[in-house]
């Protein structure tokens, strides 16, 4: 038990070390991004924004304001392009989207269950309470009824079958075969 608690401990502290130097070079490259970022910015401001340098005659102050609005203008107009073609490209990604909606379904459908229900009560919720049809098909049907033949009547009539032998045997029994046969 020494020795695996031993071993246990020793992990856990090798863990522990490894995040502490993990947190460090974290935050050692969270400095540089943080400095490389405030270049950046420092030399995008000197391209884009020259030092500004105020005229001391009001004909030059007026200049540097046409100046200056001459540039809000085009900015402002470069803006209003790129927010049109932002709303295009929206626009677009909603019409994909629906179609993409239309081919592969728009709801998963839900796994039907079986419902037993007699024919009146499904007629009853297709075509509502106002309509009374009664849809009893056992009394629809056609009652049919077997018309009794010669040879059953015979066959059920036939009491005990020895007189029915000694009725056909001899010359009138043979006659009365022929008979009842054509």
């Amino acid at each position: 038990m020494g020795d695996e608690e031993k071993r246990n401990r020793a992990i856990t502290a090798r863990r522990q070390h490894l995040k502490s130097v993990m947190l460090q070079i974290a935050a050692t490259e969270l400095e540089k991004e943080e400095g490389r970022r405030e270049a950046e910015k420092q030399n995008y401001l000197s391209e884009h924004c020259p030092p500004l340098h105020l005229p001391g005659s009001m004909s030059e102050v007026q200049e540097l304001c046409r100046q200056l609005h001459a540039k809000i203008d085009a900015a402002e107009e470069e803006k209003y392009d790129m927010e049109v073609k932002v709303q295009k490209s929206t626009k677009e990604l909603e019409d994909m989207n629906q179609k993409l909606f239309d081919l592969r379904g728009k709801f998963k459908r839900p796994p039907l269950r079986r419902v037993r229900m007699s024919a009146d009560a499904m007629l009853k919720a297709l075509l509502g309470s106002k309509h009374k049809v009664c849809m009893d098909l056992r009394a629809n049907l056609k009652q049919v009824k077997k018309e009794d033949t010669e040879k059953e009547r015979d066959l059920r009539d036939v009491g005990d079958w020895r007189k029915n032998i000694e009725e056909k045997s001899g010359m009138e029994g043979r006659k009365k075969m022929f008979e009842t046969e054509s």
